[in-house]
C-alpha cells in the first residue's frame, strides 16, 4: 500500500476528467448566474425610474385636465378664491409626491396619517 499508486485504468481516468470538467462547469454556471442577476437588478432599477417618470407625466396630465374642465365649465357664480388656492395645492402636491426622491425600497408615500407613528 505504501509502494507506487496502481496505474489507473482508462475508465477511471475518464470518470476523473469529467468530475474535473462538472467542477469547471458549474463555477461557469454559477459566474453566469451571477451577471445574469445584476443584469436584472439593473434593469429592474431603470423599471422604477422609468415608473417614476411615467407617475410624474400621469400627474401633469391629469391636473392639466383638471385646469382644461374648470376652465371650460361655464361659470355659474364666482368661484370663490379659496377653493382656487386648494385645487392648485392638490396638485402641488400630488406633483411633489411623484417628484420627491424615494428611498430604496419604499414604494408608499410617507404621509401616514394623523395619530400614527412612523417607525424608527
Amino acid at each position: 500500500m505504501f509502494g507506487k499508486e496502481p496505474a489507473l485504468t482508462p475508465l477511471e481516468l475518464r470518470k476523473r476528467l469529467l468530475i474535473a470538467e462538472s467542477e469547471i462547469n458549474r463555477a461557469q454556471l454559477r459566474q453566469e448566474w451571477e451577471k445574469l442577476a445584476a443584469g436584472l437588478g439593473g434593469l429592474a432599477d431603470r423599471a422604477k425610474t422609468i415608473g417614476t417618470y411615467a407617475s410624474v407625466a400621469a400627474a401633469l396630465v391629469a391636473g392639466l385636465a383638471t385646469v382644461r374642465r374648470s376652465q371650460a365649465a361655464p361659470v355659474e357664480a364666482k368661484r370663490s378664491w379659496m377653493r382656487t388656492v386648494v385645487k392648485g395645492l392638490r396638485i402641488a402636491a400630488s406633483i411633489w409626491l411623484a417628484l420627491r426622491p424615494r428611498r430604496h425600497g419604499d414604494d408608499s408615500p410617507s404621509f401616514q396619517g394623523p395619530g400614527r407613528e412612523s417607525p424608527p
